[in-house]
């Protein structure tokens, strides 16, 4: 039994196609002169057994026949054909279309906020909820606007009251006569009667203090001196002290006689006496000092208040001139007059607007719904204090439009009005028909909030895309669930 040889195999087919003769198997002792049967006789002589191609021993097989080039071939031409084919319709549809996967669908969000401050009463609305425009949507506590409102309203009616008052001086102002001058005179000449009498009060007053003042400085000087005579007297009084101790001890040693202490003793007795009077005496004159001082706050007291009262009158006086002068300028005095009355007409006239206001905030406390749409992003609940331009819920509108941002180099043969199929991710398998709205005039990169400064650094040059807004034909987002963020893919046909 013969064993093929692999690497003889794959020797002989690298060579290309062989003779027939040479495929043979050659019979027991034959001769060859052939290589290969020297290879196979050094095989047997080694003890191995000589191999040579299972598929053409004993078949005298004849060449291949070239069935398999001409497979290939064909094969290759159908796939340049469908290759071309393939590159003609892209090529075509890429001149008549305009294609780009960075699109999302764009709407309108209405932000809910309230207009003034307080304590939300009752939230009318759910997470996700439909509303109609014009729905109430939240309720603030409108008992601080309400008494505001009445506030204002009771003003309103005082100043009301006032232009009323300033209409009745005006007409009262253009009748008035001369017995008002006559008046303002008189009232003139009391006043300057009146100023004479205080400043002569308040003369006696100052006049009288001056002689307070200088008795207390008397009686304080006084008591100084009966303080130091006091003092010498303490002094003189406990040295006799100290006499009569040492006379006691002398005495007893018999170095003085009783004579000399008895009269020691007679002497700080005296001198007891004498300061005790001094003492007293010092008291009263403290006593009189403290009485001279009372008498001077009292005569401080007559002045001040007699000058206050010259002062009231000067400005009697200076009111009672001033009456005249004004009853002197008639003229002028209706010119105040109307001006009062202008004044009082402007303030109600304000007033009437801090009611309208007033109302308009008491109205502001039901905050409703400016469109319909969807409650989205609701942050508030019942009981929570909010302030004005405090964000509560965001209402989003079933109006939708994609926003595609393509690229500058498609936008060559775009235009407004070009129509547009429009596959959103959340509906696959669906194409919706659109058309392009407008073009944005500038690329989205320049509108960002760190827009690229090329001028520095180095430059690397970056195609940019520009917003495109596309508006869908119908309204499909009446019967799909179109919102804010989702992906689109728009294709638009450009020619």
């Amino acid at each position: 039994m013969t064993i093929p040889n692999e690497r003889t195999n794959a020797e002989t087919s690298s060579e290309g196609p062989q003779d027939p003769a040479s495929s043979r198997e050659l019979p027991a002792g034959g001769s060859d002169p052939s290589p290969r049967r020297s290879e196979a006789e050094g095989a047997a002589a080694r003890g191995g057994a000589a191999t040579f191609p299972a598929s053409s021993a004993g078949t005298g097989a004849s060449p291949r026949k070239p069935i398999g080039r001409g497979i290939k071939a064909a094969l290759i031409v159908v796939l340049l054909g469908g290759g071309s084919i393939a590159g003609f319709r892209y090529y075509r549809h890429s001149r008549l279309f305009e294609k780009t996967n960075d699109a999302f669908i764009e709407g309108r969000i209405v932000q809910i906020s309230p207009r003034v401050p307080g304590t939300v009463l009752k939230v009318h609305v759910t997470d996700n909820q439909e509303v109609g425009e014009g729905d109430l949507l939240v309720e603030i506590d409108p008992r601080d606007h309400q008494v505001r409102l009445e506030q204002i309203r009771a003003s309103l009616e005082v100043a009301t009251a006032r232009r009323r008052e300033a209409k009745t001086n005006v007409s009262l102002t253009s009748v008035t006569t001369n017995a008002g001058i006559t008046q303002a005179s008189s009232g003139v000449e009391t006043a300057q009667t009146a100023i004479k009498g205080a400043e002569a009060l308040v003369a006696a007053a100052r006049s009288q203090r001056e002689q307070a003042r200088a008795q207390v400085e008397a009686r304080k000087a006084q008591a100084l001196a009966d303080r130091a005579e006091a003092v010498a007297a303490e002094a003189e009084a406990t040295r006799a002290k100290e006499d009569v101790k040492r006379y006691r001890v002398l005495r007893e040693t018999q170095v003085v006689s009783p004579q000399e202490s008895q009269r020691a003793e007679a002497l700080a007795k005296a001198a007891d006496a004498n300061l005790e009077a001094k003492r007293k005496k010092a008291l009263a004159s403290e006593a009189d000092a403290v009485a001279a001082r009372a008498v001077e706050r009292a005569a401080r007291e007559g002045l001040r208040r007699a000058e206050s009262q010259l002062d009231g009158v000067r400005s009697q006086a200076e009111g009672a001139l001033g009456r005249l002068a004004e009853a002197n300028v008639e003229p002028q005095r209706m010119d105040v007059s109307r001006s009062q009355l202008e004044r009082a007409e402007a303030e109600v006239k304000g007033l009437r607007a801090s009611v309208h206001e007033a109302e308009l905030n008491l109205s502001y406390t039901r905050i409703a719904a400016p469109t319909a749409g969807r409650v989205t992003r609701k942050a508030i609940e019942e009981g929570v204090f909010v302030q004005p331009g405090q964000p509560l819920m965001a209402l989003v509108p079933k109006e939708v439009w994609v926003v595609a941002n393509f690229k500058e180099t498609q936008l060559t043969r775009m235009r407004p009005g070009q129509l547009v199929e429009i596959r959103v991710d959340a509906y696959p398998g669906r194409a919706f028909k659109g058309r392009v709205d407008s073009i944005q005039l500038g690329a989205g990169a320049r509108f960002s909030l760190l827009p690229p400064e090329n001028a520095t650094g180095n430059y690397v040059k970056v195609v940019q895309r520009v917003p495109v807004k596309i508006v869908f034909d119908g309204a499909p987002y009446e019967e799909h669930l179109f919102g804010p963020g989702m992906s689109a893919v728009p294709r638009v046909k450009v020619r």
